[in-house]
């Protein structure tokens, strides 16, 4: 079986359309009908997820399932049942009541939370693809799931928005045309075919961020307002702080946690970078070995423990060799992106110097950015 291409997302075996809805449920039958028939080629979801309050649900299926406006489109285009029976999630606060509506400033910070988190675990799954619809919501809700696709999306995910002439607004039978001549009565009073109603299907460039976030926040259940503050981590200078006493490391004011042994590796690097000593080799000989210089600073950090223990023996059997410096640097490396994100961490990352055979490693933060607390 080929891999799905994220530049063909109807390629991807797991297809989700996301409508944030409030009183318009044509734009779900209208996006529906564009998707299958004027899209080329034609993204036919597998799964339809109508994010939500307690009214805007009550509005929605009466419409399009009391009424029979899905499952009439689905008959007439010859689409899957799931098409027909969409996922309603509705909105809640944290303790898990479900909004009536949005009204207040705290109804818009639960809203933005809530649509962040399920566009979160939508885009999680790597077989999916996402199409998140920007019309049919209010003006707040539209705009937290754009920014939420934005915050989230990946290259096989689109953000949309439904678009037909204005005297088919809110028709109370219009909700997509019609595969025949069927004729209806506008609000003026002139009569139309609603098979010639063009429904225009617009695709919404927005910008990608999901590169710069970190691993925590895109594998578990993050606030809107903490995704956005760690996205714009990445714009922020950078500054470090670590506490020997406590032997805690702050990046661009973000903690960042590391097993003893590298951060004891990362403290090392980050001192002779504050002493403007050369960057390292694994093969490089020096006043003070290696590592003997490895296992004082990792003495000053912890003490003289089990581990600290168990790390003089391996480098007294093998020396500060290049498995032992690459898989610290490495880990180091894995630990700052889960930390910051991807972009974030780069500044903080070590650096290669020279080439190979002997290809040297080391810090280029600023001097000035460093800051110990002995």
């Amino acid at each position: 079986m080929s891999q799905p291409d994220p530049t063909q997302p109807h390629t991807y075996p797991r297809r989700i359309l996301v409508a944030v809805e409030a009183y318009s449920p044509q734009t779900i039958t209208e996006a529906l009908f564009a998707l299958s028939q004027t899209t080329q080629p034609p993204w036919i979801p597998t799964e339809v997820h109508v994010i939500t309050t307690e009214r805007g649900r009550d509005q929605i299926q009466q419409s399009l399932l009391h009424e029979g406006w899905l499952a009439r489109l689905c008959a007439d285009y010859g689409l899957p049942d799931a098409c027909a029976s969409p996922v309603f999630h509705l909105i809640t606060d944290p303790q898990g009541k479900v909004l009536w509506d949005v009204r207040s400033e705290q109804d818009n910070e639960h809203t933005a939370d809530f649509i962040s988190q399920q566009l979160q675990a939508y885009t999680a799954d790597p077989t999916s693809s996402v199409y998140a619809l920007l019309s049919g919501g209010r003006r707040t809700m539209t705009y937290y799931i754009g920014y939420a696709l934005s915050l989230f999306g990946r290259p096989q995910d689109r953000l949309k928005h439904v678009l037909v002439d204005d005297c088919y607004f809110f028709l109370k039978d219009f909700y997509y045309p019609a595969p025949q001549t069927c004729w209806q009565t506008d609000r003026d009073g002139s009569e139309f075919d609603t098979a010639n109603v063009e429904v225009t299907l617009a695709d919404i460039p927005f910008l990608r961020l999901r590169d710069g976030l970190p691993g925590e926040l895109l594998a578990g259940s993050s606030s809107f307002s903490e995704t956005i503050a760690a996205a714009q981590r990445r714009f922020v200078p950078p500054v470090v702080h670590l506490d020997w006493h406590t032997a805690t490391l702050t990046c661009g004011g973000k903690q960042v946690k590391m097993p003893p042994v590298q951060l004891t590796f990362y403290a090392w690097m980050l001192e002779r970078r504050v002493k403007n000593l050369p960057p390292l080799h694994w093969t490089d000989e020096e006043t003070t070995p290696l590592a003997a210089q490895f296992l004082n600073v990792y003495q000053r950090l912890y003490g003289i423990t089990g581990g600290y223990e168990q790390a003089a023996k391996a480098l007294e059997r093998d020396g500060m060799g290049k498995s032992y410096f690459e898989e610290r640097k490495s880990s180091v490396h894995k630990c700052l992106k889960k930390a910051l994100g991807v972009h974030a961490a780069k500044t903080y990352c070590l650096h290669s110097h020279g080439s190979r055979p002997v290809t040297r490693f080391g810090l280029v933060l600023p001097v000035e950015v460093v800051a110990f607390v002995q």
